[in-house]
């Protein structure tokens, strides 16, 4: 039973009751991430984030840790191009005391010049650790070019540059700005009943202010580029892609099929003709990225230097098969099933259901039931696909990136999808 209710605040409370579970994950989710941020501020998002662990007007952070170890609780957070989440997950008699825990850690944060101090050190190295992480990096790099100039292709972690400069006021000016009432998500799931967790949240977060200020909204151009980047590594991490839909586009549905064909499972045209029959990469896999108003389809794979060629050769060829003819009966069940599997499996615990009813509300302000998307899986059809596949990879639309030990090349025109 999930149920949706707009505080008069105008924070939204999305609960979902699983009466057979002893638990329960709880989550404040910002609809506020990367993609908000102008460029001298990069990483501010992800910065706050880690400085609100850092402890609040009442608790340190070590107070915080307790805390929630002494309730045998878990407590996380992560920063996103498009939101940012602290969510908790405790067995269900300790509601109360997460919903107090993060109702502080997001509303009273202290910004202590000192932890700032050194928390700039620990963002600077996991930047170093993405530079030192080549398929990671070239997914970095991948989207800085396919959306140049625009906040959705900057990392989440910001620059070195832009990390270097926040101070305290900057901090809380962003925190001012952004942590207000409108722009907060509560979801829950879990032994709870709503009415019970509206009384929490309504009496934790009654203080918040309640008006937001606008943003840039401005959707990416995509201009698809070929980058290589020369770095002494044992092997050469390719990226390919090209546009894809934005999360409440109708054909989403089939855009997962497709990607599941293409390289999102073990039995995928990409797995099994570049990893099992020919050997050529351990790792080779397609994913999609969808945002609310853009998104991309990529192809990864890790390689010898002397593969790539080949291997970029046989995914160039994929593309163009995805188009050249409709999905067998049997590899679009194979698909759908999958699918289907995963995202019930997916769906088994609290905290996973949590982020669901999270991200459904940020997107589609609404939620959709685990049967509504069944149905839409199951509605694509073979046709379905090749006009999908059509549309997107276009002669043209197909962008790389290359990072690994000289000597690369990568024309062009190894890239015509015909």
């Amino acid at each position: 039973m999930v149920t949706r209710e707009v505080l008069g605040t105008g924070l939204r409370l999305i609960t979902e009751s699983m009466p057979h579970v002893r638990s329960v994950s709880i989550g404040v989710w910002l609809t506020r991430g990367s993609r908000h941020e102008s460029e001298d501020r990069s990483g501010i998002a992800h910065f706050v984030e880690h400085m609100l662990f850092k402890g609040t007007a009442t608790r340190s952070a070590e107070d915080i840790a307790q805390a929630i170890d002494s309730i045998g609780g878990q407590l996380d957070a992560f920063t996103a191009k498009e939101y940012a989440s602290y969510y908790i997950k405790v067995l269900d008699e300790h509601l109360p005391t997460a919903v107090d825990l993060l109702s502080d850690i997001v509303m009273n944060p202290n910004f202590d010049p000192e932890d700032l101090a050194r928390e700039k050190k620990v963002i600077l190295e996991e930047i170093k650790m993405v530079e030192d992480t080549p398929d990671d990096l070239v997914h970095e790099l991948f989207t800085q070019h396919f959306w140049e100039g625009h906040a959705l292709g900057r990392p989440i972690l910001g620059s070195p540059e832009s990390v270097e400069s926040f101070t305290p006021e900057i901090l809380r000016d962003y925190f001012r700005s952004a942590y207000v009432a409108p722009n907060l998500i509560v979801s829950a799931a879990g032994n709870i009943a709503h009415a019970q967790v509206r009384d929490l949240i309504s009496s934790a977060f009654g203080k918040l202010p309640g008006a937001r200020a606008p943003f840039d909204d401005t959707p990416p151009v995509v201009v698809p580029q070929v980058i290589v980047r020369s770095k002494e590594l044992e092997q050469s991490h390719v990226c390919l892609g090209t546009n894809s839909y934005p999360q409440n586009h109708p054909d989403r549905y089939v855009s997962y099929i497709m990607n599941t064909v293409l390289g999102g499972s073990m039995s995928s045209r990409l797995f099994q003709n570049v990893r099992e029959k020919r050997g050529l990469a351990y790792a080779v896999f397609s994913g999609l990225s969808a945002y609310r108003d853009a998104g991309n389809i990529t192809i990864y794979a890790g390689c010898a230097n002397e593969a790539v060629p080949e291997v970029v050769d046989l995914c160039v060829a994929e593309l163009r098969g995805m188009k050249a003819a409709p999905v067998p009966e049997t590899e679009l069940r194979r698909a759908k099933d999958h699918l289907k599997g995963s995202l019930m499996l997916s769906l088994e615990n609290t905290a996973s259901r949590m982020s669901h009813l999270a991200r459904q509300e940020i997107y589609f302000e609404r939620h959709f039931s685990l049967d509504e998307t069944l149905a839409g899986v199951e509605r694509v059809t073979a046709d379905d696909v090749t006009r999908v596949a059509t549309d997107l990879f276009s002669n043209g639309s197909l962008a790389a990136t290359v990072v690994g030990p000289a000597p690369l090349e990568m024309t062009r025109k190894k890239l015509d999808l015909g």
